[in-house]
């Protein structure tokens, strides 16, 4: 759902990387679980803002620089039970991470490691055998994702 970008000011607040639609979309929950696969802590927010564009919080117990400066580099995540609802056709990046990629002659690109916002559209990271597949996510590129068969075809060539 996002990172801990850097600290923020000298109280214990930071500056939080969101990958949701807008800034404050992690606002939204009112706690946070803090790590890297399979460890993450569950902290609550005491008080969060939009400053300069980005979301800047402090998390409970948070009252120096210092604890801040801990937390740095940190993902993001909330329990997948309390998202909304995916709409026809929409996912979330966790639900392609690990997913086989398949063009549409059937060949093998790899298994999505990764997804990437660019801001002009999203990009999945493709680990193939020989090489890595930097695939725009876009309609005319993705043409199928199945979370059952864990496969998404894509028209994109193995030499691209």
């Amino acid at each position: 759902m996002g990172r801990i970008a850097a600290p923020y000011g000298v109280h214990g607040w930071v500056r939080v990387q969101s990958f949701t639609g807008k800034p404050d979309g992690l606002a939204a929950y009112p706690r946070w679980w803090l790590g890297h696969e399979p460890a993450y802590k569950e902290y609550a927010v005491a008080e969060w803002r939009v400053h300069g564009g980005a979301l800047v919080a402090r998390l409970e117990g948070a009252m120096d620089r210092t604890f801040a400066e801990s937390l740095w580099g940190l993902d993001i995540a909330v329990p997948r039970e309390q998202l909304p609802p995916t709409a026809e056709n929409e996912f979330y990046w966790a639900d392609l991470i690990g997913l086989e990629v398949v063009n549409l002659a059937g060949e093998r690109l790899g298994q999505v490691v990764d997804m990437i916002e660019t801001g002009a559209n999203d990009v999945m990271v493709v680990q193939g055998m020989e090489r890595q597949h930097l695939i725009p996510y876009l309609q005319d590129v993705i043409l199928q994702v199945t979370l059952k068969e864990k496969r998404v075809v894509v028209d994109w060539e193995l030499d691209y």
